[in-house]
Formats: structure tokens, C-alpha cells, sequence
């Protein structure tokens, strides 16, 4: 609590106080200067002086800037999230911005993962603090706003998940990229952006520039194994420009695209384990599922009512896609990359010579991220034997 400002005396100079982060001299006299701190704390406070601009304007300012000043990823990054927010407060100013607004925003998304859910918070807050560190406003209004903790990536994929997950990656162009990380253990940034430019064809190795690297601060060097190399040399004669890894229709792959992508492999995988073990979403789930969808569609550019019979199949895919979701570990490029550490580490391939495969420049990013060997209290007690055979 903050103390009630008061008049102090200074031997040979007078006397003092101090209000809000300025001291004040009341002068050498004592009555004269109490008098003085009297009118001073009677004054109505400065109003301070905001900017008046709209939060939708600061938002256009910040992604022109980050549109000039970060990488591509991460300008689509924030407009996706930001959008998104400023949909639901057209008429925000950002003066009025306040924590519950965010808050209020990422509770309004029923099944965002503690991740995503932090992710749409970062955005926002990250935007508002870049309008005060430019001058727009004079405080942060979100700066008290609390930022949840994102979620461990625990998935550590098998050799036998790894080839169950293959069986159900379509199309082939998938099965390329998830061979390619497995077999190299590449960030996923990496392996999306991969040019033909970038391919060392004579040491079977990527090269991709500092610059366009992560971080930007040394050039990453990926080394292929003889699978990895050989899809690397059959999409370079099929894309000699632009990224290497496409989808069926030609189009990059990117995150967003992966990541359903993952997701559908996902659910194929846990149909399967529902019809083992003969497991169904009720009527009564379903009836109360339909009810919260939108009773409309549109067809034809011409909004239509949905009939009962569309709604309850509509909440029965729904639901049934969820449970056979719940069934499966949620599989991602970034697991397979996790895995390729640990699978190496267990393999007695050193974490020096391991750290620079993934592209670390420090080895103790290992052993804080990316192995798994916990998992494996089997390995460890091996380990352990050996200290003392």
C-alpha cells in the first residue's frame, strides 16, 4: 500500500515532500511550508493524455510494422490471432482496453488448448505494449494482464507409432514431409521453407542462410539420410523453385495446414481403436449437441435452415470425431523432432554431436526440451547398471 505523502525536513535545506514520483521543495519555514504541501495535495490531478486512436487502428499499425520488421510466419501469426480479437471489439479504443476484454475473448473459444489459449493472449498484449514502447499511449493498460503457462509437448513417438501413423498419412506428398522429419529431426520452419536453392546435393545436406534461418544468427545445416536425401532429390525436379514439400494440389505446406492435417491422421487412428473396443456417442449426447450448433447453413450464397435430421448427423460426426481424438496422442512434426533427439541420445550417439544435427548451438537445450529419456526408466536403469559394472 502506498504511504500518504508528508512533509520531511532536511537539515540546512529545508523541508521536502515527495507525491506520486516528483519531490517538491516547501522551503525553509516550517508553517509557510506545510501551507505550501497543504495547496499542493488540494490540486486535481493532471489528466493524462491518451492517444484517442481506435484499437483496430493500432492493430493496422502493428502488423505494418511487424510486416516489415519480423519473419513472415510471424507477421501471419498475429494477424490471424489479432483479427480474430478485434472482430469481437470492432469499437475498442485502446485506452478503454482492459485484461477482461482479452480474457473474456479467449473463454468465449470452448476447446483451446492451455497453448493456444496463451497464444491468443500473447498476441493482444504483446500489441498493446508495442503501442506504448511507440509512443501511442503512456501506459500499458495490460500490463496486470495474466498470461496462463502453455503445455508440455510430452509425445514421444515410437518406431511402431511411427510406422502406424504413416499407414494413415494421406496423401503421399504428408508421407514425404513426416519421413523427412523423422529421418532428420529438422524444425518444422525448416523443412516448410526448404528450397531447391538450399540443397547441397554433393555433402547431401540442406543449407539454409542465416538469414533465414531461426534466430538469424548462423547458417542451419540439415544432414539427410539416404531416405531423406532421395525424397529431397525427387522434389527438387518437381518444384525447381519455391518450397520443396507441397501438397496434393501443388500449394506449400504450412503449420495451419500440417496441423488439421496431423488431426484427421489422428482421428482415422482413433475410429479404429473405437470400432476394437465398440465404443459410440449415445442419442441422448447427440440430441444435446445438436441443440448448440447453428440451426443454419449457407447454400448457395443463401442462408437455409438446417432440418433435424442435418443437425443430429452433423452432432453425431462431430462428437464421434472428438471421442476418437480423446483415443490417440495428438502427433506433430515437433514430436517427431522430439523423438529424433531421444532416439539418438538412447542409440549413444553424444548430446555435443546430437545438439548440432538439430541445429542448437548450445547442448543443454537437450536435455531442457527435447529428450525424452524419462520415459524410458528402462534405459535409465541400464545407464545406471553400467556406472558401477
Amino acid at each position: 500500500m502506498a504511504r500518504t505523502p508528508k512533509p520531511w525536513l532536511r537539515k540546512g535545506r529545508g523541508w521536502f515532500v515527495t507525491i506520486g514520483d516528483k519531490q517538491f521543495n516547501l522551503g525553509r519555514d516550517k508553517k509557510a511550508a506545510f501551507q505550501e504541501f497543504y495547496r499542493l495535495m488540494q490540486r486535481v490531478p493532471e489528466r493524462r493524455k491518451v492517444s484517442g486512436m481506435s484499437m483496430a487502428a493500432i492493430i493496422d499499425e502493428f502488423l505494418e510494422y511487424s510486416a516489415k520488421n519480423r519473419a513472415p510466419d510471424t507477421y501471419r501469426w498475429y494477424r490471424d490471432l489479432l483479427q480474430k480479437f478485434i472482430a469481437l471489439h470492432p469499437d475498442l479504443r485502446i485506452e478503454d482496453i482492459r485484461p477482461f476484454h482479452v480474457q473474456r475473448w479467449v473463454d468465449s473459444y470452448d476447446h483451446l488448448s492451455k497453448t493456444s489459449r496463451r497464444n491468443h493472449m500473447r498476441s493482444v498484449k504483446r500489441c498493446v505494449k508495442w503501442a506504448m514502447t511507440q509512443g501511442y499511449i503512456d501506459r500499458n493498460p495490460l500490463e496486470h494482464l495474466t498470461i496462463p503457462s502453455g503445455e508440455r509437448k510430452e509425445t514421444l513417438v515410437s518406431e511402431e507409432e511411427y510406422r502406424r501413423v504413416l499407414e494413415y498419412a494421406r496423401p503421399d506428398s504428408l508421407r514425404d514431409l513426416l519421413i523427412t522429419t523423422w529421418e532428420t529431426g529438422c524444425r518444422p520452419q525448416e523443412s516448410l521453407r526448404v528450397e531447391a536453392r538450399h540443397v547441397d546435393t554433393t555433402n547431401r545436406r540442406w543449407v539454409i542462410p542465416a538469414s533465414e534461418a531461426k534466430g538469424e544468427r548462423m547458417t542451419r545445416i540439415v544432414y539427410l539420410t539416404d531416405t531423406a536425401f532421395e525424397i529431397t532429390l525427387h522434389l527438387m525436379t518437381e518444384y525447381p523453385e519455391g518450397p520443396l514439400f507441397r501438397t496434393s494440389v501443388g500449394t506449400p505446406w504450412v503449420a495451419e495446414s500440417v496441423n488439421c492435417a496431423m488431426d484427421r491422421i489422428r482421428i482415422r487412428m482413433g475410429r479404429v481403436v473405437m470400432k476394437q473396443r465398440k465404443l459410440s456417442v449415445s442419442d441422448a449426447e447427440i440430441a444435446e449437441f445438436a441443440t448448440t450448433l447453428s440451426p443454419t447453413r449457407m447454400v448457395k450464397g443463401a442462408l437455409c435452415d438446417k432440418t433435424s435430421a442435418e443437425l443430429r448427423y452433423e452432432a453425431k460426426v462431430k462428437l464421434s470425431n472428438r471421442l476418437a481424438a480423446s483415443l490417440v496422442p495428438r502427433y506433430s512434426l515437433y514430436a517427431f523432432r522430439h523423438s529424433f533427439a531421444t532416439h539418438a541420445l538412447q542409440r549413444g550417439v553424444d548430446s555435443v554431436t546430437v545438439a548440432v544435427l538439430m541445429g542448437h548451438s548450445d547442448p543443454s537445450m537437450l536435455a531442457k526440451v527435447y529428450q525424452h529419456l524419462t520415459q524410458n526408466p528402462g534405459f535409465l536403469l541400464d545407464q545406471a547398471k553400467k556406472i558401477r559394472a
